[in-house]
């Protein structure tokens, strides 16, 4: 559904189309908004992020290379790292819990997430050793540093580095088949 529905409406928002976006809008905010709530916890935060990102994808839209990951993917990376910064700005802290599973995104927005997608994602995380998995889930979905997911994990920087790295490898591969 994604590739039918969000990649031509991406291609509409980098043409200037004021419509297209607006329904881009309305298709992905949902999602977007409930990532960067997770991250900063604090509902007017939360919409800074969700507005930024959106700000972004209206002037970035001709940048996305469909070759990276899907459209949402792409979208997804740029809220993220608004509700980084927005974090780091305010000092948010992003509590964890050192065994916490990927979390899951509001199954009421049934938008554009298939299913399927989601599945096979969590088929290919659950085959990484648990350090890999802990620490991409840190590092990734809970958007800490390499230096909070060291302090976390209690483990060197290396290790952590080569624990995701390895992982992330491994999901692109699992991903692919």
């Amino acid at each position: 559904m994604e590739h039918e529905t969000l990649f031509p409406l991406l291609c509409e928002t980098a043409n200037g189309n004021k419509a297209a976006f607006a329904e881009l809008y309305k298709l992905t905010s949902p999602q977007l908004y409930a990532v960067v709530l997770k991250l900063l916890k604090r509902p007017e935060l939360a919409d800074e992020a969700t507005q930024d990102a959106f700000i972004k994808i209206w002037h970035n839209a001709g940048s996305y290379q469909r070759g990276k990951g899907t459209v949402l993917t792409w979208m997804v990376s740029i809220a993220r790292y608004r509700a980084l910064d927005l974090m780091r700005y305010h000092n948010v802290r992003n509590e964890v819990e050192l065994d916490s599973e990927a979390p899951q995104l509001d199954e009421s927005s049934d938008t554009v997430r298939m299913n399927t997608e989601q599945d096979k994602l969590a088929e290919c995380l659950d085959e990484l050793d648990h350090p890999q998995r802990q620490a991409i889930q840190l590092a990734y979905v809970n958007g800490l540093s390499h230096q909070e997911v060291v302090n976390h994990l209690s483990s060197p920087l290396g290790t952590i580095k080569s624990w995701i790295r390895r992982g992330l490898q491994s999901l692109q591969r699992c991903l692919s088949l």
